[in-house]
Protein backbone atom coordinates (compact mmCIF):
# COMPACT_ATOMS: atom_id res chain seq x y z
CA UNK A 1 0.00 0.00 0.00
CA UNK A 2 1.15 3.46 -1.04
CA UNK A 3 1.74 5.78 2.22
CA UNK A 4 0.39 9.02 2.44
CA UNK A 5 2.91 12.10 2.97
CA UNK A 6 2.94 15.33 3.07
CA UNK A 7 4.90 17.61 0.30
CA UNK A 8 8.29 18.54 2.80
CA UNK A 9 8.02 14.42 3.80
CA UNK A 10 8.44 13.68 0.07
CA UNK A 11 11.35 16.38 -0.59
CA UNK A 12 12.91 14.44 1.90
CA UNK A 13 13.24 11.26 -0.41
CA UNK A 14 15.03 13.09 -2.68
CA UNK A 15 18.69 13.16 -2.60
CA UNK A 16 21.14 15.54 -4.00
CA UNK A 17 22.77 14.14 -7.02
CA UNK A 18 19.80 12.15 -7.76
CA UNK A 19 18.24 11.24 -11.40
CA UNK A 20 14.62 12.78 -10.92
CA UNK A 21 12.10 11.21 -13.87
CA UNK A 22 8.97 14.48 -14.07
CA UNK A 23 5.89 14.15 -15.55
CA UNK A 24 3.96 16.48 -17.88
CA UNK A 25 4.34 18.63 -20.70
CA UNK A 26 5.31 22.02 -20.46
CA UNK A 27 3.55 22.55 -17.20
CA UNK A 28 0.66 20.10 -17.97
CA UNK A 29 0.53 17.19 -16.13
CA UNK A 30 3.45 18.40 -14.25
CA UNK A 31 3.55 17.77 -10.40
CA UNK A 32 3.38 21.45 -9.54
CA UNK A 33 3.63 21.36 -5.76
CA UNK A 34 6.48 18.66 -5.54
CA UNK A 35 8.73 21.02 -7.91
CA UNK A 36 7.67 24.45 -6.06
CA UNK A 37 8.83 22.76 -2.85
CA UNK A 38 11.80 21.17 -4.20
CA UNK A 39 13.08 24.97 -5.50
CA UNK A 40 12.87 26.10 -2.15
CA UNK A 41 15.17 23.07 -0.69
CA UNK A 42 19.03 22.59 -0.86
CA UNK A 43 18.70 19.68 -3.21
CA UNK A 44 21.37 20.30 -6.34
CA UNK A 45 23.04 18.46 -9.02
CA UNK A 46 19.95 16.98 -10.12
CA UNK A 47 19.55 15.05 -13.48
CA UNK A 48 16.11 15.66 -14.86
CA UNK A 49 14.40 13.11 -17.43
CA UNK A 50 11.37 14.75 -18.93
CA UNK A 51 10.27 14.88 -22.71
CA UNK A 52 10.68 18.75 -23.16
CA UNK A 53 11.91 21.48 -20.96
CA UNK A 54 9.81 24.13 -18.95
CA UNK A 55 6.96 25.94 -20.24
CA UNK A 56 7.64 29.21 -22.50
CA UNK A 57 7.69 33.14 -21.56
CA UNK A 58 7.71 32.73 -17.34
CA UNK A 59 9.87 31.03 -15.05
CA UNK A 60 7.75 28.08 -14.23
CA UNK A 61 7.71 24.29 -13.22
CA UNK A 62 11.09 22.83 -13.75
CA UNK A 63 12.65 26.08 -15.07
CA UNK A 64 12.66 26.81 -11.44
CA UNK A 65 15.24 24.42 -10.50
CA UNK A 66 16.94 25.27 -13.78
CA UNK A 67 16.97 29.05 -12.49
CA UNK A 68 18.24 28.01 -8.64
CA UNK A 69 20.92 25.90 -10.48
CA UNK A 70 19.98 22.88 -8.78
CA UNK A 71 20.19 21.10 -12.20
CA UNK A 72 23.54 19.66 -13.78
CA UNK A 73 22.02 17.34 -16.90
CA UNK A 74 18.86 17.83 -18.28
CA UNK A 75 17.61 14.25 -20.70
CA UNK A 76 15.07 14.86 -22.84
CA UNK A 77 13.91 16.40 -26.37
CA UNK A 78 14.65 19.92 -26.97
CA UNK A 79 15.18 22.67 -24.43
CA UNK A 80 14.03 25.95 -26.74
CA UNK A 81 11.34 26.50 -24.18
CA UNK A 82 13.12 27.33 -21.21
CA UNK A 83 15.72 30.87 -22.16
CA UNK A 84 17.32 29.93 -18.82
CA UNK A 85 18.38 26.22 -19.87
CA UNK A 86 19.60 27.16 -23.02
CA UNK A 87 21.68 29.66 -21.59
CA UNK A 88 23.22 27.67 -19.08
CA UNK A 89 23.68 25.09 -21.71
CA UNK A 90 24.97 27.55 -24.25
CA UNK A 91 27.59 28.62 -21.38
CA UNK A 92 28.30 25.26 -20.53
CA UNK A 93 26.93 25.66 -17.27
CA UNK A 94 24.78 22.58 -17.78
CA UNK A 95 25.07 19.04 -19.41
CA UNK A 96 22.00 18.63 -22.11
CA UNK A 97 21.48 15.17 -23.49
CA UNK A 98 19.13 15.58 -26.17
CA UNK A 99 17.32 12.17 -27.03
CA UNK A 100 13.90 12.30 -29.54
CA UNK A 101 11.14 12.13 -27.97
CA UNK A 102 9.02 8.97 -28.93
CA UNK A 103 13.00 7.35 -28.50
CA UNK A 104 13.20 8.73 -24.95
CA UNK A 105 9.99 7.26 -24.41
CA UNK A 106 11.02 3.80 -25.14
CA UNK A 107 14.42 4.14 -23.23
CA UNK A 108 12.26 4.63 -19.80
CA UNK A 109 9.73 2.02 -21.20
CA UNK A 110 13.56 -0.15 -21.68
CA UNK A 111 14.68 0.36 -18.10
CA UNK A 112 11.04 0.04 -16.33
CA UNK A 113 10.56 -3.66 -18.29
CA UNK A 114 14.11 -4.48 -17.59
CA UNK A 115 15.39 -4.47 -21.53
CA UNK A 116 18.62 -3.85 -22.50
CA UNK A 117 18.34 -1.37 -24.72
CA UNK A 118 16.52 0.33 -27.84
CA UNK A 119 17.31 -0.41 -31.27
CA UNK A 120 15.99 2.27 -33.42
CA UNK A 121 16.56 3.95 -37.18
CA UNK A 122 15.63 7.31 -35.45
CA UNK A 123 18.53 9.61 -34.97
CA UNK A 124 20.29 7.85 -38.24
CA UNK A 125 22.24 10.45 -40.61
CA UNK A 126 21.83 13.02 -37.39
CA UNK A 127 24.39 13.83 -34.78
CA UNK A 128 22.67 11.26 -32.86
CA UNK A 129 24.81 8.70 -34.67
CA UNK A 130 28.16 10.55 -32.81
CA UNK A 131 26.11 9.69 -29.11
CA UNK A 132 25.19 6.37 -29.70
CA UNK A 133 26.23 3.18 -31.04
CA UNK A 134 25.37 2.52 -34.78
CA UNK A 135 24.41 -1.48 -35.78
CA UNK A 136 23.34 -3.03 -38.67
CA UNK A 137 20.99 -5.79 -39.05
CA UNK A 138 19.72 -7.33 -41.28
CA UNK A 139 21.17 -5.38 -44.25
CA UNK A 140 19.57 -2.01 -41.71
CA UNK A 141 20.93 0.44 -39.84
CA UNK A 142 19.91 0.68 -36.46
CA UNK A 143 21.30 3.35 -33.38
CA UNK A 144 20.98 1.76 -29.67
CA UNK A 145 19.85 3.97 -26.37
CA UNK A 146 20.62 2.74 -23.11
CA UNK A 147 17.72 2.27 -21.02
CA UNK A 148 16.93 5.60 -18.96
CA UNK A 149 15.40 4.81 -15.04
CA UNK A 150 15.39 7.04 -12.17
CA UNK A 151 16.26 7.20 -8.47
CA UNK A 152 12.77 9.13 -7.81
CA UNK A 153 10.06 9.22 -10.47
CA UNK A 154 7.74 12.02 -9.97
CA UNK A 155 4.37 11.83 -11.53
CA UNK A 156 1.12 13.59 -11.61
CA UNK A 157 -2.42 12.09 -11.74
CA UNK A 158 -6.07 13.12 -11.29
CA UNK A 159 -6.95 11.30 -8.60
CA UNK A 160 -5.24 8.29 -5.99
CA UNK A 161 -7.30 5.80 -3.31
CA UNK A 162 -5.08 4.93 -0.49
CA UNK A 163 -3.30 2.32 -2.22
CA UNK A 164 -1.89 4.27 -4.33
CA UNK A 165 -3.81 3.29 -7.51
CA UNK A 166 -3.63 6.24 -9.84
CA UNK A 167 -6.07 7.91 -12.53
CA UNK A 168 -5.73 10.65 -15.00
CA UNK A 169 -7.33 13.43 -16.72
CA UNK A 170 -7.20 13.76 -20.74
CA UNK A 171 -3.51 13.68 -21.82
CA UNK A 172 -2.27 14.38 -18.71
CA UNK A 173 -1.32 10.94 -18.41
CA UNK A 174 1.64 11.48 -20.31
CA UNK A 175 4.35 8.53 -20.07
CA UNK A 176 3.46 8.43 -16.10
CA UNK A 177 2.73 4.71 -16.45
CA UNK A 178 6.23 4.10 -17.83
CA UNK A 179 8.25 6.57 -15.09
CA UNK A 180 6.53 4.82 -12.67
CA UNK A 181 7.94 1.41 -14.16
CA UNK A 182 11.33 3.11 -14.17
CA UNK A 183 11.50 4.59 -10.86
CA UNK A 184 13.31 3.21 -7.77
CA UNK A 185 11.12 5.37 -5.66
CA UNK A 186 7.68 6.88 -7.09
CA UNK A 187 5.68 9.83 -5.67
CA UNK A 188 2.69 10.22 -6.96
CA UNK A 189 1.11 14.03 -6.50
CA UNK A 190 -2.86 14.27 -6.88
CA UNK A 191 -5.84 16.49 -7.05
CA UNK A 192 -8.01 14.23 -5.01
CA UNK A 193 -7.31 11.53 -2.75
CA UNK A 194 -10.15 8.69 -2.28
CA UNK A 195 -11.07 5.77 -0.51
CA UNK A 196 -10.15 2.45 -2.24
CA UNK A 197 -13.48 1.15 -4.88
CA UNK A 198 -13.73 4.73 -5.46
CA UNK A 199 -11.92 4.27 -8.86
CA UNK A 200 -12.60 1.82 -11.28
CA UNK A 201 -10.36 -0.88 -12.24
CA UNK A 202 -10.33 -0.15 -16.07
CA UNK A 203 -9.60 3.89 -15.01
CA UNK A 204 -6.43 3.29 -13.31
CA UNK A 205 -3.38 4.22 -15.12
CA UNK A 206 -1.01 3.43 -12.73
CA UNK A 207 -1.44 0.76 -10.21
CA UNK A 208 -0.70 1.15 -6.65
CA UNK A 209 1.95 -1.66 -6.67
CA UNK A 210 4.08 0.54 -8.44
CA UNK A 211 3.83 3.53 -6.38
CA UNK A 212 5.57 4.71 -2.87
CA UNK A 213 4.24 7.76 -1.56
CA UNK A 214 0.95 10.30 -2.26
CA UNK A 215 1.22 13.55 -2.05
CA UNK A 216 -1.99 16.03 -2.14
CA UNK A 217 -1.23 18.58 -4.37
CA UNK A 218 -3.78 21.06 -5.95
CA UNK A 219 -7.10 20.54 -6.09
CA UNK A 220 -9.00 20.40 -9.20
CA UNK A 221 -10.24 23.97 -8.83
CA UNK A 222 -7.09 25.16 -7.74
CA UNK A 223 -5.49 23.96 -10.79
CA UNK A 224 -7.88 25.41 -12.99
CA UNK A 225 -7.46 28.88 -11.77
CA UNK A 226 -3.47 28.14 -11.50
CA UNK A 227 -3.29 27.14 -15.25
CA UNK A 228 -5.70 29.87 -16.13
CA UNK A 229 -3.67 32.82 -14.40
CA UNK A 230 -0.76 31.59 -16.08
CA UNK A 231 -1.82 31.14 -19.86
CA UNK A 232 -3.43 34.86 -19.20
CA UNK A 233 0.15 36.22 -17.91
CA UNK A 234 1.66 34.70 -21.05
CA UNK A 235 -1.44 35.57 -23.46
CA UNK A 236 -1.70 32.11 -24.25
CA UNK A 237 -5.12 32.84 -23.11
CA UNK A 238 -7.14 35.95 -23.33
CA UNK A 239 -10.22 37.15 -22.05
CA UNK A 240 -12.67 37.94 -24.39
Amino acid sequence: MAEIIKIDEAINKINSGDTLMISGFLGVGSPIGIIDALAESNKDELTLVMSVSAYPGVTHDVGKLVANKQVKKFIGAHIGTSKELSKQYLEGELEVEFIPMGTLAECIHAAGAGLGGVLTPVGIGTQQEAENKKVTINGKDYLYYRPIGSEVSIIKGAKADKYGNITTRGTSKSAILAMALAGKTVIAEVNEIVEVGEIEPDDVEVPGILVDYIVQGMNIEESHTYFNELWKSTNVLREE
